[in-house]
């Protein structure tokens, strides 16, 4: 039986379900939109309760730079306070609503893509459906205190090169250079953790395991499986530069006619690329976690048939198996001899 490939697994099934990728569009993008929609809402809001005075709306209208500024700082004068609020409202609402439909959402597809694999061939002893939604909010709940740990170590980042180039001793060379390393393994650290945890929910729905077992397997996966994972991550990953390489070069087009084209056009145009650019992203997303699942439900090695000896019958039901040693007198059919 040859083993079948968990990469080409993935692959096949964005191709032939692409049902899975339409739905990680249809979450993804609502929650987008709601998110936007709320921001803008918070926003208008926030502009609401500023109080503007005849003299601001004088100055405002006198075209000039140095006038406006001056109308604008008095207007946002002590509104600090409000803005912080509004900011720390809306970023606790849209984590714990993000969290809810994030768990919902990865449970619907990691069963989804059980079931297909199920129809595929894999023994249903092999899948196991008792499992517990907490599991899945506690991940994705680290996955949110760990983007921001991310965010809070990149303004730390920038504080720290500022004060490494001070005004009478100012050194932007190594400012720059200390702020782009300390981004950089924060964005490690950040893509590492986020990818065990969003890997994590696969073991959660497929075998059963709580949050802190689903991440030990996690890291057992990547023992024994180091080179299906690799080939999983530099496939997919190629791909997706390529869907980014191909829809950066289609955005140069509506870019390109500025100049004759209205503003609204070619944003328009801008837009639908960058959305088809997101749609790719999120097809390959779902093939990879359908990878991955191929790689827990898909035997590594693969089940090949004993040769008969001489004078005895094959035997179509023995077959050899890496962890039986063939040495062993007790498994010949031959006497020892002495």
């Amino acid at each position: 039986m040859k083993p079948r490939s968990p990469t080409l697994e993935g692959f096949r099934t964005i191709f032939l379900r692409p049902s899975f990728g339409f739905a990680e569009i249809a979450w993804r993008w609502s929650f987008g939109a709601a998110a936007g929609l709320l921001l803008v809402f918070s926003c208008y809001q926030y502009l609401d309760t500023l109080p503007v005075s005849k003299a601001d709306l004088l100055l405002l209208r006198t075209a000039q730079p140095l006038l406006i500024s001056r109308a604008v700082l008095h207007i946002f004068r002590g509104s600090t306070f409000r803005a912080v609020e509004t900011a720390i409202v809306l970023a606790l609402a849209l984590g714990v609503a993000w969290i809810v439909l994030a768990s919902l959402a990865r449970a619907a597809t990691l069963k989804a893509l059980i079931t297909y694999f199920r129809e595929s061939g894999i023994p249903q002893e092999n899948v196991k459906t008792s499992w517990r939604l907490r599991s899945l909010f506690a991940l994705n709940l680290f996955r949110l205190a760990t983007t921001l740990a991310a965010v809070v170590g990149c303004f730390a980042a920038i504080l720290l090169g500022g004060a490494v180039s001070r005004p009478t001793n100012p050194a932007p060379g190594s400012a720059l250079l200390i702020i782009l390393t300390v981004l950089m393994l924060i964005w490690f650290a950040w893509s590492t953790l986020n990818w065990f945890l969003s890997t994590a929910a696969i073991f959660v729905v497929a075998d059963g395991r709580d949050t802190f077992a689903a991440i030990a397997d996690t890291v057992n996966l990547c023992r024994a499986r180091p080179g299906s994972i690799s080939a999983a991550a530099i496939w997919f990953g190629l791909a997706h530069i390529t869907a980014f390489t191909v829809t950066s070069s289609l955005a140069a087009f509506p870019l390109g006619f500025a100049a004759i084209l209205p503003p609204a056009a070619v944003l328009g145009g801008v837009l639908v690329v960058a959305f088809i650019y997101f749609a790719i992203a999120d097809f390959l997303y779902i093939g990879r976690l359908a990878a991955y699942l191929a790689m827990i439900e898909f035997p590594d090695t693969p089940v090949t048939e004993v040769l008969p000896t001489q004078g005895s019958s094959p035997d179509p039901r023995i077959h050899s198996s890496p962890a039986i040693d063939q040495s062993e007198l007790i498994l010949s059919d031959l006497p020892a001899t002495t």
